[in-house]
């Protein structure tokens, strides 16, 4: 992800030529020390850069040209420092296909009481010039985050961070390719949807490979080029003599070989697989698939497109946070005590939210008919988290995000092979399955301890995608009549 770096985010201010030259100035000077602030902070993952001042539509809609045009652009924050009269964006807003934040401040803190004069006053004029033009905004029903607050208190320095993470994140599923194994498991509803759909509203595309074209690349790795990478998993992760397999952690490197040569020669940046269609392969990939996941791929099993997309964009929007991104099912739960979710998945966990070095393990896999596959075995850390699922609900796509709290395990899960996490849905286990249950939730969701909800409902406000939050303040019978709500206003679009 190291191109993150390279891309921005520019601070474009709103004014009028009605204040003269001298009064452009000082806005000019302002705006960019901003823009400079901004820039500096290490909270936004991307380069502030400060463009110049608008005062008439043409300069606007050539701005927003320019932004459509430039590729290292993933957004706009807007201010208007004075009163920019609102008719002047409407054509450059109308064309702009990049998001945009709405950023409603002043360059000044506190009222100068003793000097303030109507020379101030002109020149300080957000508190109605940000109004007209969020009138505007409003009115041709545009799609962006409004951020209110003095610009370098801290609040709102991390509400434009998280904005720009979504931004981000649009910005990847505009490029995103997902290579998918085949298809999804046989007879499954939620992992199947409309790609086409998809594409159009996300961007990300999703195209089938047989498993025979993996095979094929994966055989043209020698057993010494295997070897090399088994090293590396004995350098990196325990083993205990009772794992050290080394045919089975040959054909497991091979495989990594494979699916990594794979997707980087074909610049995809998200993948999927399925157990029950695996010619060729030795083993379900376990190990391959949990690496990958840590340097950045995106992952879903059973052929799910929608959530290996969706990991890919989280692990993009997450990118220098602290806490990791992972594919996730919510797989069994322990009704006693407080009732709680235990999320695995039988074998491709993210090594990125292990709490301790995981542990290399070969264990029979009883599905799927293959030879025992290799994989990493961990627990996740204890923290805040969101779990997300994207779903197909025909006539749109949802995104239902819950927030939880991860805990450690009450026992040891001596038996268990597995990567796994174990959470406290809120509410609670009652309020929250009920309510992913009347959602249309998927049982495979992205789980991320870097990202938090307002990540995602900035990122559904971009895509203009639903979003259903369940939370801490969730109670089932004003959940349903949301989604009462949501159904009725989707059914008239």
């Amino acid at each position: 992800m190291k191109h993150i770096k390279d891309l921005e985010i520019w601070f474009v201010t709103g004014s009028q030529f009605l204040y003269g030259e001298e009064a452009l100035a000082k806005v000019a000077v302002h705006s960019q020390q901003i823009a400079a602030s901004l820039d500096a902070q290490e909270s936004i993952p991307v380069r502030v850069v400060f463009k110049p001042v608008m005062t008439s539509p043409e300069a606007i809609r050539q701005l927003c040209r320019e932004a459509n045009n430039a590729e290292n652009c993933i957004g706009l924050v807007l201010w208007m420092h004075t009163f920019s009269p609102a008719k002047m964006w409407i054509a450059g807003l109308k064309s702009l296909t990049k998001p945009f934040l709405h950023l409603h401040t002043q360059f000044n803190k506190a009222l100068p009481y003793a000097s303030i004069d109507m020379d101030f006053m002109n020149l300080n004029q957000a508190a109605h010039g940000d109004r007209e033009f969020g009138h505007i905004t409003a009115r041709l029903g545009l799609a962006r985050k409004v951020v209110t607050g003095y610009w370098e208190e801290a609040q709102t320095v991390a509400e434009i961070a998280t904005w720009s993470r979504a931004a981000l994140g649009w910005h990847e599923s505009q490029n995103l390719k997902v290579a998918r194994f085949d298809d999804n498991m046989r007879e499954v509803a939620v992992t199947e949807g409309d790609k086409v759909e998809a594409q159009s509203r996300f961007g990300f595309s999703v195209n089938a490979y047989g498993v025979g074209d993996l095979v094929a690349r994966i055989n043209q790795f020698t057993d010494a080029d295997a070897d090399k990478l088994v090293q590396l998993y004995r350098d990196t992760y325990t083993i205990t003599k009772q794992h050290d397999r080394p045919d089975s952690l040959r054909v497991a490197a091979k495989i990594e070989l494979g699916l990594r040569a794979f997707l980087e020669e074909g610049s995809f940046g998200a993948f999927t697989d399925n157990f029950m269609i695996l010619h060729g392969l030795e083993q379900l990939p376990g190990i391959a698939v949990q690496r990958l996941m840590a340097d950045g791929y995106g992952f879903g099993g059973e052929g799910d497109w929608k959530t290996a997309a969706m990991v890919r964009i989280m692990k993009v929007m997450a990118a220098g946070l602290t806490g990791g991104t992972s594919f996730m099912e919510d797989y069994t739960y322990d009704f006693s005590g407080t009732p709680k979710a235990l999320g695995s998945h039988m074998l491709e966990v993210c090594p990125t939210i292990a709490a301790a070095k995981p542990t290399v393990e070969v264990h029979p896999l009883g599905i799927g008919g293959k030879a025992d596959p290799a994989r990493l075995v961990f627990t996740a850390p204890s923290g805040p988290a969101i779990v997300a699922s994207l779903v197909d609900m025909g006539n749109r796509f949802r995104l239902i995000v819950n927030e939880i709290d991860v805990i450690q395990p009450e026992q040891e899960l001596p038996k268990l092979p597995v990567a796994r996490a174990l959470w406290v849905p809120k509410p609670s286990l009652k309020v929250a399955a009920t309510a992913w249950i009347y959602a249309g939730g998927a049982h495979h969701t992205s789980f991320s301890q870097a990202l938090t909800m307002e990540h995602l409902v900035d990122f559904c406000e971009i895509a203009g995608v639903e979003l259903i939050p369940i939370d801490g303040d969730t109670k089932i019978n004003d959940f349903r009549r949301l989604l009462r709500w949501e159904e009725s206003a989707y059914s008239r679009r």
